[in-house]
């Protein structure tokens, strides 16, 4: 730290049965701001686990390329910092990372010289490691890392003549260490804040001070030491007296001087000029930011990922008018936009990315594009054509883990100057969208995998046989990637005789699906047969293969010339029947075990009369399961649904008992349904 001027220290260890770095050593900042990252996984998207995984120095300039490469770590610290995260190594083996801090002010490029300085320190650190684990005595992480003295305090001078020379300034004042406590503080500095020196000294002051616990001075304390740039803030002491803070920071802690005002914002009158504050329209962002995180951490789908961020985004920026383009087949698709007209999106809708506009540039290039005027724009794209009423723009880059996804355009109908810490924060904006575009197009993509794949193993059409007419419905569950286990068949025998199944395998996945395929064709293969024997010859089959996954299965077969029915289950809820005259019963058939637990098992029948105007119903529990509903009773309820719905054909009756479920809001289980009626 001495050598190379960085503020902040840290070194991580690996912890190999983790597959995680924990932070060893500390210097610079207090443990409980680092807190967040005392773990840091090998799997994370975090600098100190890049330099790692890719074994290079990680270097972030400044806060717009924190905020364009790590948009959460933004989040958390929009404060103007570099960092520099470097891989400690020794023969090829990797042993742990080391992080430097510097403040904002600094030159953004690392110079030669200080380059060589961090890898000869990771050099001698993985040396000495790899030595102490020859010698049968690793340092291995612990718990809390160890807290050193930054380089300045480590001189140890006395600072008495300080305390006279302090006591004689107007105000107050109290000195800060490293840890955030009270090392020093005025008797002017205590009589104003109400409280004791010695009540004081050696805890932080929002611990003795239970009135200056609030966002503000918290974020004042952040930004200082993040920054090492002076802040101030106003806070009410009760009952009604008001002070002012300012905060002086360097690498050794932060010099506060404390006065009276007359009313909020009246800054304490001094011979060094004002500081810059943390600007209240920062914290709206940041919380503009946060809200926005949380709320696309829900969205599923590109159209949702699109309301969500035109919802909120032109309320977080102040922006009139917003474009969100993703990046297709070597052009710009406009998949979002509002402010502007349906005519002027056709204009740029598909633009390559090669052409020299400002979006499809600022994809290119990974770089964001700030214009106040439309005569900065212009310089930067001479060919560029003023095409609406706006006079400011940003562009920015979505990105997500290095990939293009697209471009996010936010317009302003004044002249808009773009404050570093504003660029730093839409940055950070653009790089939450982007990783919500990135999982809404992949879930997307398997959401259109998955319906195709459930198509392909579902029946496409029912067989017409005389006497009898049928109906089936099939509703994936409402989250997920809309694929299931649920199956239905009906498979013609001869002229007047038919099978039909309906079944559930256990699980909403790919692998469900494939197993619900192979019940269908188990089922096709021995359907003619008694229905016990159909079911346990599928159970076999399925125990053989061994999936892991358990399926129930009703299996009916249908006499049409007797008007009779013989039907085996597998753990399937019970068919309804509704009799010619209106009365319905839930039919009593053995459950018997499971498909796919016992290859032996044996599967009892039922027999039932089935006259010319019958209706039976088959069905998966995804349709009357509601929780905190007992089955038994949910399954009658379809009985009475079955009952009143009256003398409709098939069709009809299949659209009124799923009626309810399919504009359930929150349907957690596919829906199968099988309606067959005796004619």
């Amino acid at each position: 730290m001495r050598d190379t001027g960085a503020h902040v220290g840290g070194l991580y260890l690996l912890a190999a049965q983790e597959r995680a770095l924990r932070l060893a050593v500390l210097s610079g900042v207090p443990w409980d701001v680092a807190l967040p990252w005392a773990r840091v996984g090998l799997g994370y998207h975090s600098p100190v686990a890049d330099a790692l995984r890719e074994d290079r120095l990680v270097w972030l300039g400044g806060p717009e390329e924190v905020a364009r490469r790590y948009p959460q770590l933004a989040v958390v610290l929009p404060y103007p910092f570099m960092l520099a995260a470097s891989a400690v190594t020794a023969d090829d083996t990797v042993w742990g990372g080391l992080v430097l801090q510097w403040p904002g002010s600094r030159p953004p490029e690392l110079s030669g010289a200080e380059r060589d300085t961090i890898d000869a320190l990771c050099r001698r650190l993985g040396g000495l490691l790899s030595t102490a684990a020859d010698r049968d005595a690793p340092v291995l992480p612990g718990g809390a890392p160890r807290l050193t003295p930054p380089p300045d305090v480590l001189t140890g001078e006395p600072r008495d003549p300080a305390v006279a020379f302090a006591e004689r300034l107007p105000g107050g004042c109290c000195s800060l260490n490293a840890d955030g406590r009270i090392v020093f503080v005025t008797d002017t500095a205590a009589r104003l804040l109400g409280a004791a020196p010695s009540e004081l000294l050696g805890v932080r002051p929002w611990e003795a001070l239970p009135w200056l616990n609030t966002p503000v001075a918290q974020d004042n304390y952040r930004a200082a030491v993040f920054s090492r740039r002076a802040t101030s803030f106003t806070a009410l002491h009760p009952p009604g007296r008001w002070l002012s803070f300012r905060l002086y920071p360097d690498g050794t802690g932060i010099s506060v001087r404390i006065a009276s005002v007359a009313a909020p914002g009246v800054p304490d009158p001094g011979p060094s000029p004002a500081p810059e504050p943390v600007a209240a329209d920062r914290s709206a962002g940041v919380y503009h930011l946060m809200h926005l995180a949380a709320t696309l951490s829900e969205a599923v789908g590109v159209g949702d990922v699109v309301d969500r961020v035109a919802g909120l985004v032109l309320p977080a920026t102040g922006a009139q008018a917003l474009i969100l383009m993703t990046s297709e087949e070597g052009r710009l698709r406009i998949i979002g936009h509002r402010g502007y007209t349906e005519d002027l999106m056709g204009h740029f809708d598909g633009v390559p990315l090669t052409a020299d506009t400002p979006a499809a540039q600022c994809l290119a290039t990974g770089t964001p594009g700030f214009f106040s005027a439309f005569s900065d724009l212009r310089r930067a794209h001479p060919t560029a054509i003023r095409v609406d009423d706006m006079a400011a723009w940003c562009f920015l880059p979505l990105l997500a883990s290095g990939r293009p996804v697209g471009t996010l355009v936010l317009a302003y109908d004044r002249r808009h100057t773009f404050a570093p810490a504003e660029r730093a924060l839409f940055t950070s904006l653009a790089g939450l969208v982007a990783q919500a575009l990135d999982r809404a197009c992949l879930y997307d993509d398997n959401r259109r995998l998955a319906h195709s794949l459930q198509a392909g193993l579902l029946p496409h059409a029912l067989p017409r046989l005389a006497g009898l007419e049928v109906a089936a419905r099939y509703l994936p569950a409402g989250r997920g990637t809309g694929v299931g286990g649920d199956l239905y068949d009906l498979i013609r025998l001869d002229d007047t005789n038919a099978a039909a199944a309906i079944g559930d395998v256990q699980g909403h996945s790919v692998q469900a699906a494939t197993l619900m395929g192979q019940v269908r064709t188990a089922v096709h293969a021995t359907a003619g047969a008694p229905p016990g024997e159909v079911l346990a010859r599928a159970n076999r089959l399925l125990t053989d293969l061994d999936p892991g996954l358990f399926t129930s299965c009703l299996y009916v077969h249908l006499d049409l010339a007797r008007h009779r029915a013989r039907l085996a289950c597998a753990g399937h809820p019970p068919p309804v029947l509704r009799h010619p005259d209106g009365r319905t019963e839930v039919v009593d058939v053995p459950s018997n075990l499971l498909l796919g637990i016992d290859a032996d098992a044996d599967y009892e029948c039922a027999g039932i009369a089935l006259p010319p105007g019958s209706v039976l119903v088959l069905y998966t529990d995804g349709l009357v399961e509601v929780p905190g509903v007992d089955l038994g009773d949910a399954v009658h309820g379809l009985a009475d649904r079955l009952a009143l719905a009256g003398d409709l054909d098939a069709e009809a009756l299949a659209d009124v008992l799923v009626h309810d479920v399919r504009h359930r809001a929150h349907r957690g289980d596919d829906v199968a349904l099988l309606v067959l009626c005796a004619r």
